[in-house]
């Protein structure tokens, strides 16, 4: 049973490093190109396993879920994210709301990468002709 805990609390880790990398990891010019990967991981996620699981998959939300139900929990949200803001807020929270504002912060996180690895490289290439 403490294995199980120790492996839950270490997915939920995992996932908060990832969300957090995901919002911010274009911040730092030198983890620019690992912050793309990141999120091009998670957009495979999301939309190619999403085919099969349902958009939005997220095989960490799934293995922790495993563990979570063996641990006792139930009843638990298809989302990670809506899980800790009910938490943290302290009662459940719209799904549809959590749902829009994780679409919206990814895409934006897209953008950025899309940008600061495509398309602005090319700017300060062609203002340096």
């Amino acid at each position: 049973m403490i294995g199980l805990r120790i492996l839950d609390l270490l997915l939920t880790l995992l996932h908060f490093v990832i969300i957090g990398f995901n919002l911010l990891g274009w911040i730092w010019k030198r983890t620019r190109k690992l912050h793309l990967i990141v999120v091009c991981a998670t957009a495979a996620c999301w939309f190619i396993l999403g085919i099969w699981f349902g958009i939005g998959y997220c095989p960490i939300t799934d293995w922790d879920w495993q563990l979570k139900e063996k641990l006792g929990e139930h009843n638990l949200p298809n989302s990670f994210i809506k899980y800790y803001a009910d938490i943290i807020v302290g009662h459940s929270v719209n799904a549809s709301l959590i749902d829009t504002l994780t679409a919206l912060g990814f895409f934006m996180a897209a953008l950025l990468a899309i940008y600061f690895n495509f398309i602005q490289p090319r700017l300060v290439k062609s203002s340096q002709k």
